[in-house]
């Protein structure tokens, strides 16, 4: 999934960023508001992690204007400022969390979590298609008591696709939700893991099915259906 982290705080932003990207997820950062109100309304992002007091625009501000341009992506406030009138202004505002600093990892881990589960319409931890499962919490898919070995790239495309089961997800839909701005992937290269992916998933009776000139969707084999 597409995270943008907005935090000005560089040695945070750093580490912040490196756990989301060690669980597969793609990851910019940005470290000011008004870097973070132009990133918004340029890409599209699954989750959006906003510190309030950021130089340039401040963080409610960069919420409000998002918000008033329908972006629907999900909002994680990560602050210093927890009085409640200041949670409250930022829920009220559109914010589907608010996470006060300092904080623990674990507990942002988990409201990341939660937060992208509820963005893809889930109210599980564990989605299954077919016989094949997939934890949001480890990021693995397994059938049975197997755990599937799949790379990291291929683990991000496929949980783009077990999301929208059944549903066509667009090449550029794809790209931009494994990529950063620092990344590079080629449609080419989205073939190839596709192709991959084909071969792992086919003996547990599920493939990857082209729309041509569309994009992909996960799909049962007719023998598995």
């Amino acid at each position: 999934m597409r995270i943008l982290l907005t935090e000005d705080n560089i040695a945070l932003a750093d580490g912040l960023s490196a756990i989301l990207r060690g669980t597969g997820h793609a990851v910019d950062v940005v470290h000011d508001g008004a870097s973070a109100n132009a990133v918004i309304a340029a890409e599209n992002f699954d989750l959006v992690i906003l510190d309030l007091n950021l130089p340039e625009m401040d963080g409610l501000d960069v919420l409000r204007s998002m918000r008033a341009r329908q972006n629907q992506a999900a909002v994680l406030i990560l602050t210093a400022r927890g009085a409640p009138e200041e949670r409250v202004r930022g829920l009220d505002l559109g914010a589907d969390d608010y996470l006060i600093k300092p904080f623990d990892i674990t507990e942002f881990e988990a409201r990341v979590r939660v937060l992208l589960r509820r963005q893809a319409g889930l109210h599980s931890a564990t989605v299954m298609y077919g016989c094949v499962s997939f934890d949001l919490k480890s990021r693995t898919f397994s059938a049975g008591n197997m755990q599937l070995d799949i790379p990291a790239r291929e683990v991000g495309l496929l949980e783009i696709l077990f999301m929208r089961a059944g549903k066509v997800v667009s090449k550029e839909a794809i790209t931009q939700s494994l990529t950063a701005f620092d990344d590079d992937i080629s449609t080419n290269a989205i073939e190839q893991y596709v192709s991959r992916l084909r071969k792992r998933l086919a003996p547990h009776g599920l493939t990857v099915k082209t729309a041509r000139g569309i994009g992909y969707y996960l799909d049962k084999l007719p023998e598995a259906s």
